[in-house]
């Protein structure tokens, strides 16, 4: 059997993570017991929750313990098999670490996939994958979408933000207004992914944010969808119309921060009788075939554009997944193992 490549983490990062809370290590690959599998780990999904993951704190997944691979979803084939249910040679989805070879288990996370029905297989980890229906779910069913909504997108050149900008226009969004950082995003919100407008957030503290969604949106916006948190968020709550809606899918400008800034104009909540709901995408596991079949139709017809940043080789892990917080990645960002 070949080598296991592994890339661990070795120690918690104290705010950014750093190369040396990692290590990329070579073991023998494990033996199978009856009712497990051996996956071929082909690419891993880089996404900013995996940095929550990393601390020793309460969240909705346990910590990923010290000397472990970092946990990511994965897309990889079948090696060999005692399991029912999974022959070699097929493709899976599933949780798994940073590796090239991982082992699963009969009724766990890790499920079958069609290769065949999508363009590329990492479309999976993208598109139809748990990425793809965060935004859809995340925007349809946790922002209650109204015909002429005028939508803020924070983070709207990520992975998600991209998608729900398009969702929210394919809905009948009055107006779609995306915030990303620097000229080249901005210009993508609008000439690839269909935005109305987009406002760059370099160089601007809260006061002239706000008033730069105010000039887009003089009357306020009816929903934001929330990637970012801190000033952006305190921006957009300045900017809320009457009943607004905000999904909370993610705080990526503090996820590297030692101490948490949280909101401060939360009080906007009361004055306009807004609500904010977090949004978790396991919560719809059960209907990821309702989403993913609308989605995948709206690709076929032209709808949506899905891009992919694929980084190959797992000695690039580090950068691959800092990428996310740099901002330098152009789509979803996927690890390319095999």
């Amino acid at each position: 059997m070949p080598d296991n490549r592994r890339f661990l983490l070795v120690r918690r990062p104290n705010g950014e993570p750093v190369e040396e809370d990692f290590s990329l290590v070579t073991e023998p690959v494990p033996e199978l017991a009856d009712g497990q599998f051996l996956i071929r780990n082909h690419y891993a999904s880089l996404d900013p929750a995996i940095r929550g993951w990393m601390d020793d704190a309460p969240s909705y997944m346990p910590p990923i313990p010290l000397g472990d691979p970092v946990r990511a979803t994965t897309v990889g084939v079948v090696e060999a098999s005692k399991a029912e249910g999974f022959v070699p040679g097929q493709w899976v989805l599933g949780l798994n670490g940073i590796e090239d070879y991982s082992v699963g288990v009969a009724g766990g996370f890790t499920q079958p996939i069609d290769a065949d029905a999508v363009p590329s297989v990492t479309n999976y980890l993208s598109v139809l994958g748990a990425v793809g229906m965060t935004a859809y779910f995340g925007y349809i069913e946790v922002c209650e979408p109204r015909p002429g909504d005028v939508v803020l997108v924070t983070g709207a050149a990520g992975a998600v933000g991209s998608l729900v900008g398009q969702i929210a226009k394919i809905k009948g969004a009055g107006k779609v207004i995306g915030i990303a950082g620097g000229a080249e995003k901005c210009a993508r919100l609008t000439g690839r992914y269909g935005f109305d407008a987009a406002i760059d957030y370099r160089g601007k503290d809260v006061r002239a944010l706000t008033d730069a969604i105010r000039a887009e949106a003089p009357e306020g916006v009816d929903i934001i969808f929330e990637n970012v948190g801190g000033d952006i968020l305190d921006a957009g709550l300045m900017n809320l119309r009457h009943g607004a809606r905000i999904g909370l899918c993610g705080l990526i400008s503090e996820y590297n921060t030692l101490e948490k800034v949280g909101a401060r104009n939360i009080w906007q909540l009361i004055v306009h009788r807004a609500s904010i709901r977090g949004l978790l995408v396991a919560d719809y596991i059960a209907r990821f075939a309702e989403g993913g079949a609308e989605m995948a139709a709206w690709l076929q017809q032209g709808k949506l554009v899905a891009d992919e940043h694929v980084d190959a080789g797992i000695e690039n892990s580090f950068d691959a997944f800092m990428r996310l917080f740099a901002g330098s990645n152009q789509g979803k960002m996927i690890l390319k193992i095999a």
